[in-house]
Formats: C-alpha cells, structure tokens, sequence
C-alpha cells in the first residue's frame, strides 16, 4: 500500500547530479523486438507486495518468452530509492523501471538517463488520454513526457457512523462545507470515553498539508507565483485560521503527531471524523466499525481535494531493445486488465475510470465499503503540488508552519509569512 507520509516528498537533486554522470556506456544495436532481454524492475513496494510483482512477472513472460522481468523493491521503503538510485547511477548499475513520487520529476527531466516517452504517450495502446489529468500533467515537464502515471489517489472525509448516531446527528453528505464540518466536530467532543470530532496531523511536513491544500485551493489560492512562494495569502491564512479554531479554540480536532496516529485513534473510536485516503480502507474494513465515506467539506460548491500522482520512470541503458521491452511492459503493467490486479491488491484505486467499470472493481468496492466514493472522489482532483527543484523544503516549511499553529504557537499569518521568507531562496 502506498499512501502519505511524513516526508515523502523529497528532492532528487542529488541523483539528478548523478545522472548526467553516467552517460558514457556505448550504445547497443537494436536487433528487433524477439531479442533476448532482461528488465529491471524497481517496485518502491514493501515485501507484502513481494509475491503480486513476481506473479504478475511471471504472466506478462508467459506470453513474451524473449523477456525476463526482474521485480525487486528497489529499497525498503520508496523513499529509500533515492539514495539506492543514486548509487546505482553513480556506478552505473540502475534499474529499467522505477517507482517515482511526482514531486521528483522536475529533477529528473534534468537527466540524460530518462527515456524520452513523449512519443510513445501518443501511442493508441498506451490510452493515454483516459489517465486522470492531474496524473498527466505531473508526468510532463517543459513539454516532455518523463515518466507513466503508477498511482493516483485523493483524500476524502472518512466518519464513524456509531459515533453519529450516538450524538443524534446527520451523517456527512456531499452537500457539506467547511462550517457543517466544524459544527459536527464541536457535536462530537465530550468525555466518557473521550472523543474528539477529528483530528490533523500536527507533527509538519507533507502529513500536516494534506488538510491544509484542499481548503487552500478552494479559497483560490496558488501555492506559487511564477518561482515565488505565494502560499501566505489571503487563501492561505484563511484555510489555516480554519484550521487553528477547530483545534485551538474548538479544541474539537485533535493535533496528531501525524497521520498514522490520527487513523489510529479513529480505528479506537476516539476519533469522529478523519481527513484521509483509500490506503486505509483495508485496515477498516477488517474491524467492526461501522464508517461511511464522502468527499471532502466544500467552499461554495468546490469540493477539490489533494492527490499524490506517482510515476513508472524508464531509464535508458543505451540499449533500444530493452528501452523497447520496458516500454511494453509498462503499456501492459498499466492496461484496465491488469492494472486492477496490481493496484487493487495494493489498497490503491484504478488509474483509469475505465478501469472502475471492471468486475475485480466491483469485488474491491464489496470488499472495502468507500472505494467508490473514493473513486468518484478523483474528480474533486484539480490541481496538482508543484514539481519544482525546492518543492521539498517548501512542503517541510509549510509543514511545519501549520504545525505551529495548530499547536498554538504562532498565528496563521505570522507562521506562513516566516515559511514564505524561508523558502524564497529555494525555489528553482
């Protein structure tokens, strides 16, 4: 499962270094499209998903003979290939395909060891179209194609429908705004046992954001002007003081060390209602908890919500034949067929809406109640973190600015102006 954690979004600048290192292997001549070849694939997965990557290995093999696909995680978490990449760039041992967060691609478009898949994305198999925006626009830098969208995911509101009918209240509908969402929490808080009406992950970095953009952006606000920090205004203070009454004067959302304590607290019922995302949905749905989900509080009849775009990047070993194999194992990798048995298996949703029409989607929706509402959700999608060199220490200071102020420590304004000043310099 792949979901949002504390400093996921990291910087590849070093690697981008790196890569423009490596550019001196000989190139190979293409022999056609029987050759023998080997594919590296790099899943940024944990060992659990050891078994679906060989199986689904030894699949696409049974109907390509000439190919081998070597699945291994890469590292033991997808933040640990960055460093793995690194080295193996340096030494020039990298994979053919990678696991990638969104966040990296500004850096490496940098690289001369990125397959170029401008072309090849306007390849009628590879339905390129039927992704979801966000996911496409991330996977384009500067015009080019530098990666295939993995995974697509969003956060919606996830409630407890015991603790509802315990306070004798509606339960969330689609209709909500931000002011039925405060009143509910405010509803839900008492002792006996203690129970708070939500929580936010309070602890900074990119776990602290994931409640923090959605408001932004409905407020109309645009994390950058141009390279210039623009997440201090009017847009941003608002979300933010929304953000610190609940938990400050409220006192009805309580400031989680971070994401993970926040879903356990709501998994003990102590906890109304969470902000958060389909990973979950597996470690729910084993409980006896009655929840329901919905798309997240609106601003007027916006309801945008905040996804994490990841790609499948595809490196080039000066070797067309095994460009040309990578490139046909991510089109089927990525095919509604496939795809769902892949990312279904993950707790992840299909990347396309086709692929929410297929039965293994109808067995995950029976399976895990608030699929489909998460996957209804992808439309609330409309715009994407910037992936800018800096994004990094731009997600790390305003991390820890909503920190702050959801701890008491400092006001909205105050907090984001300082993280404004701090990231100036850094983005490029």
């Amino acid at each position: 499962m792949i979901h949002f954690e504390a400093g996921r979004f990291h910087r590849l600048a070093a690697v981008a270094g790196v890569l423009t290192l490596t550019a001196c292997s000989s190139p190979s001549i293409p022999t056609g499209p029987d050759s023998p070849v080997v594919i590296t694939w790099w899943t940024g997965q944990t060992d659990d998903a050891g078994t679906i990557s060989q199986d689904l290995a030894r699949e696409y093999e049974a109907t390509h003979p000439n190919v081998r696909i070597r699945p291994e995680p890469g590292a033991s978490n997808t933040d640990g290939l960055l460093q793995k990449l690194s080295a193996g760039l340096l030494a020039g041992r990298y994979p053919d395909i990678s696991y990638a967060y969104g966040s990296w691609a500004i850096d490496l478009d940098r690289s001369d060891r990125i397959q170029d898949l401008t072309e090849y994305s306007a390849q009628p198999e590879v339905h390129w179209a039927g992704l979801p925006s966000a996911a496409r626009e991330v996977a384009t830098v500067n015009g080019r194609v530098i990666g295939v969208p993995a995974l697509v995911d969003n956060v919606a509101l996830i409630y407890n429908r015991d603790l509802f009918d315990r306070r004798g209240l509606a339960y969330p509908n689609e209709s909500w705004t931000w002011a039925d969402f405060r009143a509910a929490a405010k509803a839900l808080t008492g002792p006996e046992p203690t129970t708070f009406g939500t929580a936010f992950p309070a602890g900074g970095g990119e776990d602290a954001l994931l409640c923090f953009w959605p408001l932004f952006w409905q407020l109309g606000g645009a994390i950058l002007d141009g390279t210039k920090p623009a997440f201090n205004s009017g847009a941003g203070v608002g979300a933010l003081e929304t953000l610190r009454a609940m938990t400050v004067d409220d006192r009805s959302a309580y400031p989680a060390r971070n994401g993970d304590e926040q879903v356990a607290m709501f998994k003990s019922r102590h906890i109304g209602m969470i902000l958060s995302g389909p990973w979950v949905l597996a470690a729910l749905s084993n409980l006896p908890l009655r929840y329901g989900v919905v798309r997240l509080p609106g601003t007027g009849t916006d309801h945008q919500t905040v996804s994490g775009p990841d790609l499948w990047v595809l490196f080039d070993h000066d070797d067309p034949d095994r460009a040309r194999a990578a490139r046909d194992f991510v089109t089927w990798l990525t095919s509604d067929e496939i795809d769902v048995k892949w990312n279904l298996q993950l707790g992840n949703l299909p990347l396309r809406e086709t692929g929410r029409k297929t039965m293994a989607f109808r067995d995950y929706v029976k399976r895990f109640p608030g699929a489909g509402e998460f996957a209804a959700n992808t439309a609330n999608v409309k715009q994407h973190r910037p992936a800018v060199a800096g994004y990094a220490d731009l997600s790390r200071n305003v991390g820890d600015a909503v920190a702050e102020v959801l701890r008491g420590y400092e006001s909205p304004r105050q907090a984001l102006d300082e993280a404004a000043a701090s990231t100036e310099s850094m983005i490029d």
